[in-house]
Order: C-alpha cells, then sequence, then structure tokens
C-alpha cells in the first residue's frame, strides 16, 4: 500500500477523533444553522415565543380602541411597572391548560395555554379580591357589564345608593367601575361575588385598592374575554 495513502487515512482518522470530540454547542446543521441544546427534560421547549413585548407590540397592545361604540381611551403603559404588562411567559402555575389561575399577592392573573406557556396580566386587587380563594368556574361572562355594588358597599359608601341592586345598578359604559367586561366566578353552583373585570384607572394595576375584585386594564380585559371561554376553571391563590 503507497505510503501517501497511509498517511492520508490516518489525517483523516485523526480529523474525525477530533471532530468527535468537540461539544455539540460548537457544531452545526448542514444548512449551517447551529444545534441548541434541548432544554432540561424536565421543562419542554415553549411552542410559543416568550417575553416582554417589544415597543411597537406595547403602543398596539395598549392603543386607544372602538369596541361597541364606546372608545376606550390609550392606556398610559409607559407609568405603568413593564411586569404588569400582558406578555407571554413559561407557565409557573402548574395547571392544566384552559385554566386561569389569580395569583392575589404578585398581582397577576395567567391564563394557562398548550405547550408550556401562559398568557400573564398585571392586575389590581381590592378588598373583595382578598375575601375568596379556592377553585370556581367563570359561570357568566358579560361586555360592557351592568354594575350593582352590593349591599355592604352601598352601607359604607351611601352615595353609591343610586346604583344599588334595589335601584337597577349603573348601565355600563366608560365610566362603569367593571370596565369593558367582566367575569363571574362561581364554585358549588354559588356565586362567589369575586369578579375578574375590566378598570378605567390605570393608576390601580399591581396594587391593592379600596373596592372591587381583580382590575385589568381595558385593553387587557378584552384580550382575557377573547381567550378565556364560559365554564372554563379558575384557581384564586391568596
Amino acid at each position: 500500500m503507497p505510503m501517501t495513502v497511509v498517511l492520508t487515512r490516518r489525517r483523516l482518522l485523526a480529523l474525525s477523533a477530533t471532530i468527535g470530540a468537540m461539544p455539540l454547542a460548537g457544531c452545526a446543521t448542514s444548512s449551517g444553522q447551529p444545534v441548541v441544546a434541548p432544554l432540561p427534560f424536565d421543562r419542554p421547549r415553549p411552542s410559543r415565543p416568550v417575553g416582554p413585548p417589544s415597543a411597537q407590540e406595547l403602543a398596539s397592545m395598549y392603543a386607544a380602541v372602538v369596541d361597541d361604540g364606546l372608545t376606550i381611551p390609550a392606556a398610559p403603559y409607559t407609568k405603568i411597572d413593564p411586569q404588569f404588562y400582558r406578555q407571554r411567559v413559561m407557565d409557573p402555575t402548574g395547571e392544566t391548560p384552559g385554566t386561569v389561575v389569580v395569583d392575589t399577592p404578585k398581582r397577576f392573573l395567567y391564563v394557562v395555554e398548550p405547550g408550556g406557556t401562559a398568557m400573564r396580566y398585571g392586575v389590581g386587587i381590592g378588598r373583595e379580591g382578598f375575601a375568596w380563594q379556592g377553585d370556581g368556574v367563570i359561570q357568566w361572562r358579560q361586555k360592557w357589564p351592568r354594575w350593582k355594588p352590593p349591599n355592604e358597599m352601598v352601607a359604607r359608601q351611601p352615595e353609591l345608593k343610586k346604583y344599588s341592586i334595589e335601584n337597577g345598578g349603573m348601565a355600563g359604559g366608560l365610566d362603569n367601575p367593571l370596565g369593558a367586561r367582566a367575569l363571574y366566578i362561581f364554585s358549588g353552583g354559588q356565586d362567589t361575588l369575586y369578579r375578574l373585570h375590566g378598570n378605567p384607572d390605570w393608576r390601580s394595576i399591581g396594587k391593592a385598592v379600596s373596592s372591587g375584585c381583580v382590575r385589568l386594564l381595558n385593553q387587557d380585559v378584552i384580550d382575557l374575554y377573547s381567550r378565556v371561554p364560559f365554564k372554563a376553571r379558575i384557581v384564586v391563590r391568596q
């Protein structure tokens, strides 16, 4: 066998061994794309991109919008803590897809998605928001809901009597405390008096406010309403 052939094969074998010893991070596919190491076995790769929205996305998400003939003003999102912007995250709840989870202490609401992600919203929590926890279902959903403050609230704030249950409540609209949408939570077939609802006051997002249940920006509650079906399961954690 000629010496030149033997040397060539030896060089090829040595080169193959060197390549085989290189770390996977330095490898590339035949198309020139890098090989990405898989996520840990207990954290599947998300089926949708996660992370905070871009400046362009924020401007679109929180722009003024006309809904059922009513113009909802743009939300001044630059004045809100960025952690409370609507965004897709890796699901931290462990609940099944389709479940709504309210993390009261952290002021977050999640809609769990297939593929290991969740849509997260910043919320404000009122006095009534601390009154209930557990599992329930979204028994009723309403666009531009009528607000009927409970008798206990009317007793604390007599000026609200004109909007009492007996007087028919306040018609839906831009000044209505329930905002553009409301989702009503039942448990064991009974109304918990716990609500997820819109909010004309952006300052309450991320805060504990004097009254109300779980408040979202009107733009966010409209998005939430489109994602959460009737009879969806909800978990409220205090």
